[in-house]
């Protein structure tokens, strides 16, 4: 017996093992992204449905779920700069008062989430 085979119609390879043929599949690819992909990912499969069974139907969820992770990190990374220097967040406050600087960074990286979430996210 042959150790592959392939099915004409379903265009499947299948290996032996043993007395059985075992169809040869591979998991997709998982998406490389980070936390506000995964939110985003969550999202769609909680509230919308629909969307996310017309995405992953058409094998494009992967490509989506990147995208909205690349803009939402970049949004994130342009507020959290633009309050920094708002709010006057500088390397000398942090060399003066570490606490400070923590507690005013930690404020500035919440609100610049909630936005992310709100726009990009959740939109």
């Amino acid at each position: 017996m042959k150790k592959y085979i392939t099915d004409e119609r379903t265009g499947l390879k299948y290996e032996l093992i043993g007395d059985y043929y075992y169809p040869c599949l591979e998991a997709p690819e998982a998406p490389k992204v980070g936390r506000f992909g995964m939110m985003y990912h969550d999202y769609l499969r909680n509230h919308k449905r629909v969307t996310y069974s017309g995405l992953m139907l058409s094998g494009k969820l992967k490509e989506q779920i990147e995208e909205v992770d690349r803009q939402a990190e970049e949004l994130f990374s342009q507020l959290v700069e633009q309050m920094k220097q708002a709010e006057d967040v500088t390397e000398q406050l942090k060399a003066a008062d570490q606490m400070e600087w923590v507690r005013r960074m930690n404020n500035i990286r919440n609100r610049a989430e909630e936005i992310v979430e709100s726009e990009v996210v959740f939109a």
